[in-house]
């Protein structure tokens, strides 16, 4: 990863994005969206993830990050071979036609790659954002919650089931536990 985009200050939160290599649209398959809702929570119980807020859209997903036991950079890397591992293992099981489509994408740009051998399935950089500020923070939780809305998947953002939204707006709680954003 280029040094220009690694988390540097570890004691403070960070908006972080990535998406599907060609903005495939993976996410719209339920048992995917579980690899990545597993793993989070994975990640949260045995690596000390501090998730603020997260949204999983079809093709790329969105995370206010933090950790104070390990090093966020080595968190996203690990979180994002296991999901690309397990989320094509998964489509290579799945006999569907969309299933073998996305895979041969995904071997296309494993070939364009140096790096991949079988299948790449994540686009290489994430580019943390440092929130420094209140302002920051609440922009950036805005534009994770409200990204759904925008994108015409649902009316409000509480009803979207891949976001944190519903823990900020309602009394219940989502899918992934979550620290709030004070």
């Amino acid at each position: 990863m280029s040094e220009k985009y690694k988390v540097r200050d570890q004691s403070k939160l960070h908006f972080i994005t990535f998406a599907v290599v060609r903005w495939t649209k993976v996410f719209t398959v339920e048992k995917y969206v579980n690899i990545v809702v597993e793993s989070l929570k994975f990640c949260q119980k045995e690596k000390g993830l501090e998730v603020y807020a997260w949204c999983v859209m079809p093709n790329h997903v969105h995370f206010i990050l933090g950790s104070k036991i390990n090093n966020i950079n080595d968190i996203v890397r690990d979180f994002k071979k296991y999901t690309s591992v397990h989320i094509t293992r998964a489509m290579e099981l799945d006999a569907s036609e969309e299933g073998r489509r996305m895979l041969d994408i995904f071997k296309d740009e494993a070939q364009r790659s140096n790096k991949h051998v079988k299948y790449k399935f994540w686009q290489n950089q994430y580019h943390p954002i440092e929130l420094s500020t209140n302002k920051m923070m609440d922009q950036k939780l805005d534009y994770i919650h409200e990204n759904p809305v925008k994108a015409g998947l649902v009316e409000l953002a509480e009803d979207y089931k891949y976001s944190s939204a519903k823990d900020y707006h309602t009394s219940e709680k989502g899918l992934v536990e979550i620290e709030f954003i004070e």
